[in-house]
């Protein structure tokens, strides 16, 4: 989605036009549709899920990055739909303000696309973020008709990411891949395995509990054809 307009000089600035408040937390607009919206709530949830227990990272979905080079929030500032910051303090943010992050860009970053986005997501915002935020490892996904690509920086350059055999896409950052799960953009493992919510996460833990329990109880009634008593073991 188109998320703020670069402006490329304070003087260029229109008298009329209004800066977001600092309290917000993204000067961004409504997001594009639910689904948009379910995905970016999906991505955050397994990550954080997965990386529950470190402390070195910052996910956000919709949030705005301020990247002014004179540390200024009325220009330059872009809002990517997802993105992951790697190396720094795992905490609750308003926006991510570069300069006050010792100058760290997000490396990964993901757009949803639409058909009033597309274009600029594959145009505008991949030559910024190849170009201005050095963001190693890029992906665009359309919900709708499941197009996805990725890339990744090579000498300044974003290459394309070759898909594996399933169809998905190394992230070298995360040490993940992603790729379509019903209709979704899921993360996977470096073996293939999908990395689950905390719901499904639940939902595997119940079934293998379920699957024990009814192998104890053929096993006990196999004991009890044969006259032995299963309590007494």
């Amino acid at each position: 989605m188109i998320i703020a307009q670069e402006l490329h000089s304070q003087e260029g600035i229109c008298q009329d036009v209004i800066f977001p408040p600092g309290d917000l937390y993204s000067d961004e607009p409504p997001l594009e549709s639910e689904l948009h919206l379910r995905q970016i709530i999906l991505l955050l949830t397994c990550l954080e899920w997965l990386w529950r227990d470190r402390n070195d990272f910052y996910a956000a979905g919709n949030l705005t990055i301020y990247y002014s080079p004179r540390q200024r929030k009325s220009e330059y500032f872009r809002g990517p739909d997802f993105f992951v910051v790697l190396g720094c303090e795992r905490k609750t943010r308003k926006s991510w303000v570069v300069w006050e992050e010792d100058g760290k860009y997000p490396n990964v970053i993901l757009e949803i696309l639409s058909d009033s986005t597309a274009n600029t997501d594959k145009d505008l915002k991949k030559k910024i973020y190849q170009d201005t935020f050095r963001t190693p490892d890029y992906f665009w996904f359309d919900p709708y008709t499941q197009e996805f690509a990725g890339f990744h920086l090579v000498d300044g350059e974003y290459q394309p990411l070759q898909a594996s055999e399933q169809g998905y896409l190394w992230s070298h950052q995360l040490g993940l891949y992603l790729g379509v799960y019903e209709g979704l953009l899921r993360f996977f493992t470096r073996d293939g395995q999908l990395v689950p919510t905390p719901e499904e996460t639940a939902d595997q833990i119940q079934k293998k509990a379920e699957q024990a329990e009814q192998k104890a109880e053929r096993l006990a009634a196999k004991l009890r054809e044969l006259n032995i008593n299963p309590d007494t073991i």
